[in-house]
């Protein structure tokens, strides 16, 4: 018997298809299949029922579960406590970063991330601030760089990396070349072209 073979079978049981389950652990279906009908052959039951749609648990599957959920757990924990003798950090972090950002090198600061904690499973995604802050919010994301130009939603907490000016394009000889700076409230009867919907949180709608 064999851990992978016991957290194949956590998968699947998870998941409820093999697919998935497979997708989950970043191996090929048929390996999945392979390695749990090599445990069924060796514990002499089948765990798993095959015949729905989706996968569900035998009776000796569903007495095997709880024993295959500690035994990954205590390998798990085996391995923090030597982590920690050691200083290795493990774990998994998934950063955001708002479309065409340009104000932070996150790609350099990921890597040198990873070199220093090489045990870290990172992963950065890219959309606008809008749907990242959502994305903190319901635990997507552990961390975002999004760009705001007013308060944030209730229960985050913001540190500026880089305070950007905005600046309003006009034809040579439009009025508003005569001032020297505007509130947004300014352009809120004027017809404008501005950054899409979401790529900096409400900062599109003129603000008083």
């Amino acid at each position: 018997m064999e851990l992978r073979q016991l957290e194949y079978f956590v998968a699947v049981v998870e998941e409820a298809n093999f697919t998935r389950a497979a997708e989950r652990l970043h191996v090929a279906q048929p390996g999945v299949s392979a390695q749990i009908k090599r445990l069924e052959r060796e514990l002499g039951q089948e765990l798993l029922d095959r015949g729905g749609r989706t996968v569900s648990m035998t009776e000796a599957g569903r007495a095997v579960l709880p024993h295959a959920r500690s035994a990954i757990a205590s390998v798990n924990s085996t391995r923090n406590v030597v982590d920690a003798l050691t200083g290795l950090v493990r774990g998994s972090v998934s950063v955001g970063m708002v479309t065409a950002c340009a104000s932070a090198d996150l790609t350099e600061l990921l890597s040198r991330l990873h070199k220093k904690h090489p045990g870290l499973d990172i992963s950065l995604s890219e959309d606008d601030s809008r749907n990242l802050l959502a994305g903190v919010l319901d635990g997507t994301f552990d961390i975002a760089v999004v760009g705001v130009a007013g308060d944030l939603p209730e229960g985050l907490e913001s540190r500026v990396i880089t305070d950007e000016r905005l600046v309003a394009g006009v034809a040579a000889n439009h009025e508003l070349t005569q001032v020297s700076s505007l509130p947004f409230v300014e352009l809120e009867t004027r017809s404008v072209i501005c950054l899409p919907k979401g790529i900096l949180n409400d900062v599109v709608k003129p603000q008083k």
